[in-house]
């Protein structure tokens, strides 16, 4: 009989590099709006390509800045993914603007560019392009369309940092890009986010609104705008330092695990693999989410895999099918079908770059059989 083992979902690579960094902070004094926050968004610029960054409390609140930054309020759409965290769409309803959600591409389960141009109209003010599970989103066309429509491009990067669109790091392209640090994310500061931008007054404005909207120069209960508490602090901008040195050792480790899941489970039939990186596309492993086989009860398997030990999650559900979304806009099924079909099927996979390899094999062994009986 198999021995039950617990395999958690995701875990976070931390060691006394962040320890030694934080203590730095917390002798200085200085826990917030000091100078670590400028070296992390130094640093961090510097790896994704980017003139500026500015870091911010969470990747949510570097959506909504940005969105605050393009103007948008009550009827103006923006155009976004359905098969996404909820906050590619929330970033606009926080300004009253009303979320308009165009279907996937069934292999790389970003948007298609086609599906977004038929959503365009004299309302649409904003695209999110979403970086799925850390694969590139079809850049060069979405930014095609927003330029002949006038409108702004801004990528929800939050799941991407370290990916590469044709040659490029994620992030150097051009257009604003938000990437976010929860502890599942290829680098972590426990909560935070970074928004990288290639307009020096994009990042003024940023950093004015994410600290109440206090202007670069003056007192500080002086405040030239409307602004949030969506700051950082230091004792995770130093957490964040730490994270930036191990980054080449973080995903290639991740990089290693999936190569292993992809060898493992390569023969599984009906099984939907993640789409493979190509000359264009070099995906940052985020996480390893499968489509379950067609006609597979999913919660079966999911409930299989508890009771061997196995953590999983449903990555991810259809955001227009949240229950607020359909009681705010009255979202219904069939709005999105590649999208919904994909959203019934797949799972998370226990992921991370330090995952052992015995724990791997339990899984895929636990999933194997999940999947015989599913």
């Amino acid at each position: 009989m198999t021995t039950i083992r617990t395999v958690s979902l995701s875990s976070p690579w931390l060691d006394e590099v962040e320890v030694e960094l934080v203590g730095e902070v917390l002798r200085s004094g200085r826990l917030s709006l000091g100078p670590t926050i400028d070296r992390f968004e130094e640093a961090f610029a510097e790896v994704v390509g980017a003139p500026y960054a500015a870091a911010v409390s969470s990747g949510t609140a570097g959506l909504h800045l940005l969105c605050v930054a393009a103007g948008i309020g009550p009827g103006d759409e923006i155009v976004t993914s359905p098969y996404s965290f909820v906050a590619s769409a929330n970033c606009a309803i926080y300004e009253g603007a009303t979320p308009v959600f165009a279907d996937i591409d069934p292999r790389t389960w970003n948007l298609d560019p086609a599906a977004v141009e038929a959503c365009v109209n004299e309302r649409t003010r904003v695209v999110v392009a979403v970086d799925i599970f850390g694969y590139p989103c079809e850049l060069d066309e979405l930014r095609a369309i927003c330029d002949r429509h006038g409108l702004v491009l801004i990528e929800d990067a939050c799941e991407a940092l370290g990916a590469r669109y044709r040659g490029r790091p994620v992030g150097s392209h051009g257009p604003s890009a938000v990437f976010a640090f929860y502890p599942n994310k290829q680098i972590t500061t426990g909560e935070g986010g970074m928004v990288t931008t290639h307009s020096e007054e994009e990042w003024r404005l940023l950093r004015s609104l994410r600290n109440q909207g206090r202007a670069d120069a003056g007192g500080w209960l002086e405040h030239a705008r409307l602004g949030f508490n969506y700051r950082l602090d230091d004792v995770r901008a130093a957490i964040g330092l730490g994270q930036l040195e191990k980054l080449d050792a973080i995903l290639a480790g991740r990089a290693r695990v999936a190569a292993r899941y992809d060898e493992l489970l390569a023969d599984v039939p009906g099984l939907e693999l993640p789409c493979a990186d190509d000359s264009s596309h070099e995906r940052s492993w985020f996480v390893y989410v499968v489509a379950l086989p067609e006609g597979v009860d999913r919660e079966a398997v999911v409930a299989s895999l508890e009771r061997a030990g196995v953590k999983t999650a449903r990555y991810l559900p259809c955001i227009h099918l949240q229950a607020y979304m359909r009681e705010r806009y009255g979202f219904r099924e069939g709005l999105c079908p590649v999208a919904e079909s994909l959203s019934a099927r797949t799972l998370a996979l226990p992921f991370h770059a330090r995952l052992d390899e015995e724990d791997q094999d339990y899984v895929v062994d636990c999933l194997r059989a999940a999947l015989a009986v599913g």
